[in-house]
């Protein structure tokens, strides 16, 4: 099942890319002790490092507000999903623990300034594309909302729109029960094909040890 990229993307966003990660027979649990350890130790030095009012300075930020500004997307109003969960750190929220699966995936979200998406894949159907959404694209989100897709960057199988690098749905969304998951990280173009390279294997490497199972396929999708 391999992601392609749209022509409606590739018109406004010609240098666009997504890396894609398969994993089969993971196995989906509570965060161990090391994992939240080692998050939040990082969490601690991004509030040293950084603050709130300085956000746009980091490169990721700033990228994708360009990006989603390109597409006709307020980043104001729709905030990339990476930026959302820097803001909450930056504002003394506590890292948000979910499972293994998707704390690993809004670790190197924050970590890379980078939206990510985790799904599963036993509940997709058909070939995935990422397209600009349309009028009839709209899903209940993770955020509690039905979200409406129109216009905004998106991922979609033969059932409709199911994930962004807003926010994702409820429907492909990762339980303990998952055991196949497809992983989507979106960059923006001034990241290097040798720091996609980078981040495609430390990604698959940390999500392996922390959820086992193993890497089946792992790719770009470029335009």
């Amino acid at each position: 099942m391999k992601v392609r990229l749209d022509s409606t993307v590739v018109e406004r966003l010609p240098c666009f890319s997504l890396g894609v990660i398969h994993y089969a027979g993971v196995t989906v649990s509570p965060s161990p002790k090391m994992l939240q350890g080692r998050i939040n130790l990082f969490v601690e030095s991004l509030r040293v490092e950084r603050e709130l009012a300085n956000l746009a300075e980091i490169e990721g930020v700033r990228e994708w507000r360009a990006c989603f500004k390109r597409l006709g997307i307020d980043p104001s109003r729709y905030r990339p999903s990476s930026e959302a969960l820097i803001r909450r750190l930056l504002q003394g929220h506590p890292f948000f623990w979910i499972n293994g699966a998707v704390d690993v995936n809004n670790f190197f979200s924050v970590l890379h300034a980078l939206p990510y998406g985790i799904y599963d894949e036993d509940q997709l159907r058909g070939p995935v594309v990422c397209r600009l959404g349309q009028a009839s694209d709209a899903y209940q989100g993770l955020n509690g909302r039905e979200v409406q897709m129109k216009g905004k960057l998106l991922l979609a199988d033969d059932q409709g729109a199911f994930g962004s690098p807003i926010v994702d749905s409820v429907r492909t969304s990762v339980t303990e029960n998952s055991r196949n998951l497809m992983q989507v990280i979106f960059f923006h173009e001034h990241v290097s094909p040798n720091q996609r390279d980078e981040i495609l294997g430390a990604t698959a490497r940390m999500f392996t040890e922390i959820n086992g199972g193993e890497v089946t396929l792992s790719y770009l999708v470029t335009s």
